[in-house]
């Protein structure tokens, strides 16, 4: 069973204000219930009610749900079925009544027989199409007196005297149905052998896999009347309950999770969950990233101490970003941040996990691979372990947070003090050793390169473009936290002798897809916040604009939130330079004087929906285990057939990857255009951030609307 529920007793009733973040809205809340909370291993056939109370139905038994577990009670009979009418020549496989008789399902088509007892073949037909049906498997009339159909050639519903009718086109995800029932206000579901499709104004969702089900082959819907949806599945039972929360209520949710279950010595990451599916069964890992999942996860309670004044954010904030300059403190040489650290006992044996043979192993599939040992080197008092071989990913987190967390967190002198070190001291790293981390071996780390000396070799050429605006960035946020004009003229150089600002206008790679991974969709991104926040140069910021625009295009459809969030707040802050006429009468580019009008023109307000970001934070599930998602059998969909693209990769037919919560997509790093995903297969939790950090940026930005 899931334990989901017990959160929203703690979501305080009385609200300060009816902001974007405390309007309600609908949340899907699941549990799914098999053998270990009373039910018999196997299918269960149907759910009925008695008294209000669900019973689960099989064969042999019946079981009753008491509001925890499921007790097995005397048999409780269902409602007698209707003598039904024979249709000559075919099966009937559904029936409901309608207009005082009955509409019939049949392998042969859809037939009503009305009151005067007559039988009639029906073959609906809207604008779009005319259908001859077979295997009407579904039928239910809806609350508002509709009759709805499920068949091979899809769902449709008899409005009056007008039918209206879907296939993949118009968003039916599948079509093998076993059932039907009708909630409240028009809402129908339908059970199909793998997953359930609920349908509510014309748009249709899909509930599949263990997110929502306890078995996919759905044999019964039962709905009661507050729109909570009972599943009866092949191992076990579902219920999907339909919760009013608001976005504050969901991040208050989220925030516990993650301090009680992602929270290892300050450091935030995933978690393994030693009985799969349970999250009761969390215990703490660590990732390879921890330092930007942590710089993450501390920028999300800066911007929520920014946008709340909550001394609780500031407290998680100033605890993420000691957590962060740790890192930095603990390694070989003054400003290397570590990727881990663990302490010496820690239960894995990473070194044996990272040995000289497994380095070995790694270069014959990645002849890029670092062989360095040990990978996880002791600290100096001998107390803890750091991880060693680190890469941009970590510099990207850090980066973007501590500028965060400096302007809107830090207030006394003695804490802005402590940022100005830290990013001074990676800063100074970096510049010291011409634009690389560099590892305690004296060698530059695997992804650590940021020199022109990379970007012009053969291993190195493809990430000239990120890279380069990544360095850019890391300067400006060093310019802006110390105040120390030589990063400044250290950017100056890279721009004037390397032309790292021209790089920086392709700033990510776009082809071939094997060079395209989602995770530099978030290098890009967040070190664009600082490349952008904090430039002064009205020439630069116009290039940067155009950069930003390129890397934001690129994966506009995805609707990750977080990605729209820092797009839109960056956008929003180049309108608001234009509307100060910070690009007029400058003498900007005087070789061509009509370049700066063009860019101010095309590119003077943010390209996105808003309301995507929006529509994101709600469709985010409260369960962020994650599961094995496999979307490639959808009629909805719409695979990429682009030169060198990898299997399985598609967005529904309009274009926009699938929503969020039919996704196996629980991690900002990731492709929303993958149909087959997997984030641990039912075995690791990941972290709130994934909600709290777009949340609480865009609400700081004012893009949730009012």
């Amino acid at each position: 069973m899931k334990f989901f529920l017990f959160c929203l007793f703690l979501i305080p009733f009385q609200l300060v204000a009816q902001s974007a973040g405390d309007q309600k809205f609908i949340q899907e809340v699941v549990t799914v219930y098999t053998a270990k909370d009373g039910l018999p291993d196997g299918p269960v056939d149907k759910i009925i009610f008695s008294k209000g109370n669900p019973v689960a139905q099989t064969p042999q038994q019946s079981f009753q749900f008491n509001g925890e577990k499921w007790i097995a009670v005397t048999s409780v009979k269902s409602a007698a079925s209707p003598s039904l009418p024979v249709v000559q020549g075919t099966k009937v496989l559904s029936a409901v009544p309608f207009r005082g008789g009955y509409a019939l399902g049949c392998e042969q088509g859809l037939y009503i027989y009305s009151s005067s007892k007559k039988l009639e073949r029906i073959f609906p037909e809207d604008s779009k199409y005319s259908w001859v049906m077979k295997n009407v498997s579904a039928l239910v009339t809806d609350s508002k007196g509709r009759l709805w159909f499920g068949s091979e050639e899809g769902v449709g519903y008899l409005d009056g005297k007008s039918w209206k009718l879907f296939t993949g086109k118009e968003g039916l995800p599948y079509n093998k149905f076993t059932c039907a029932a009708a909630g409240e206000d028009g809402i129908v579901w339908f059970g199909t052998v793998k997953g359930a499709i609920e349908v509510e104004n014309d748009f249709f969702k899909y509930r599949f896999s263990r997110r929502w089900l306890a078995d996919d082959r759905i044999s019964h819907i039962a709905v009661q009347q507050d729109g909570t949806a009972w599943f009866a599945t092949g191992k076990g039972v579902s219920r999907i309950k339909r919760v009013a929360m608001s976005l504050e209520d969901k991040a208050q949710i989220f925030t516990r999770q993650v301090e009680e279950r992602h929270n290892r010595m300050g450091f935030i990451a995933q978690s393994h969950l030693t009985e799969r599916f349970n999250p009761a069964s969390s215990e703490v890992a660590i990732s390879d990233n921890d330092g930007m999942y942590t710089a993450m996860y501390g920028a999300a309670q800066a911007f929520r101490y920014a946008a709340t004044g909550d001394m609780e954010a500031k407290a998680l904030a100033d605890r993420s970003f000691k957590a962060c300059k740790w890192l930095v403190d603990i390694s070989h040489e003054k400003g290397f941040p570590a990727r881990v650290i663990i302490p010496v006992d820690w239960h894995e044996p990473v070194n044996e996990i990272y040995s000289r043979e497994s380095n070995l192993r790694h270069q014959k599939s990645d002849p890029m691979w670092k062989d360095i040992y040990p990978r996880f080197p002791k600290s100096k008092d001998g107390k803890f372990l750091w991880k060693c071989d680190t890469s941009s990913d970590e510099l990207a987190g850090h980066f973007f947070f501590y500028g965060i967390y400096y302007d809107l967190v830090a207030k006394t002198e003695e804490e802005k003090k402590a940022v100005r070190e830290v990013v001074g001291d990676i800063t100074d790293h970096l510049v010291r050793h011409g634009y690389k981390l560099v590892d305690y071996d004296g060698k530059v780390t695997r992804w650590g390169d940021f020199s022109p000396e990379y970007f012009n070799s053969v291993y190195g050429y493809d990430q000239r473009g990120l890279n380069s605006m990544m360095m850019l960035s890391f300067l400006n946020v060093a310019k802006h936290v110390t105040g120390d004009p030589k990063y400044d003229q250290e950017a100056k150089t890279l721009r004037d002798k390397y032309n790292y600002h021209i790089s920086a206008m392709h700033p990510k790679e776009f082809f071939p897809p094997e060079n395209v991974v989602p995770w530099d969709n978030n290098l890009c991104l967040m070190s664009m916040y600082g490349l952008i926040k904090y430039e002064t140069d009205p020439s630069l910021l116009l290039m940067y604009r155009q950069s930003l625009e390129a890397a934001w295009q690129h994966i506009s459809k995805q609707k990750n939130a977080f990605w729209d969030a820092i797009y839109a707040s960056m956008a929003n802050r180049f309108t608001e330079l234009a509307d100060q006429k910070m690009f007029e009468n400058k003498n900007l580019f005087p070789e061509n004087r009509l370049y700066a009008p063009k860019v101010v023109k095309n590119l003077y307000k943010a390209s996105n929906n808003g309301d995507y970001i929006l529509e994101n934070l709600q469709k985010i599930p409260l369960d962020l285990i994650g599961y094995t998602m496999d979307n490639t059998h959808r009629l909805d969909v719409v695979f990429d057939t682009s030169p060198l693209q990898e299997e399985n990769v598609g967005w529904r037919t309009n274009g926009y990857a699938l929503p969020v919560d039919e996704r196996g997509h629980v991690r900002q790093d990731r492709d929303g255009f993958a149909l087959l995903a997997s984030e641990g297969d039912g075995h690791d939790e990941h972290e709130g951030t994934f909600f709290l950090l777009p949340y609480y940026m865009a609400h700081y930005h004012g893009l949730l609307g009012k």
